[in-house]
């Protein structure tokens, strides 16, 4: 079967790019309240550090993050009573969730750049539940451009 990252490399990576921007512009947009502030701070520092900041993380994280879905993706295709991603994912948001995160963190661990560590670690608390409301629009996104067939 075909992987997810083998299904995204025949669509525009750079459409790709700008969906998946355009989802995190509008999940940091809705989110309200203290940790939405501390959110919406944090990604206002990062957008700062450096223009295009988002897009190029994304570009560099894309095939990390399609290859970290790959085995739920993989299963979604198996599976003949769900028809869309979209509610798959959902169904499956602890696993998702998780999987996602397992590739930022380690690229935090990693990372040399204080400020973005240091802004990483206070707003990873709050991460998996932000990325499990995220997951819908996640689901879209590759109902989009890797539709089960």
């Amino acid at each position: 079967m075909t992987s997810l990252t083998e299904r995204l490399e025949t669509v525009e990576r750079q459409e790709v790019i700008d969906d998946t921007a355009q989802l995190i512009d509008d999940e940091v947009a809705s989110k309200s309240g203290l940790s939405g502030m501390a959110l919406k701070g944090g990604y206002r520092v990062v957008k700062k550090l450096k223009p295009n900041m988002i897009e190029e993380a994304i570009d560099h994280l894309l095939d990390d993050f399609s290859e970290a879905l790959d085995p739920l993706y993989q299963d979604f295709l198996e599976d003949d009573e769900v028809d869309n991603f979209e509610v798959y994912i959902q169904d499956h948001d602890s696993r998702a969730a998780n999987d996602l995160l397992s590739i930022t963190d380690e690229r935090a661990e990693e990372s040399d750049h204080r400020v973005l560590k240091k802004t990483y670690e206070k707003l990873r608390g709050q991460a998996e539940k932000h990325v499990r409301q995220a997951l819908p629009g996640v689901g879209r996104l590759i109902d989009r451009h890797a539709p089960k067939e």
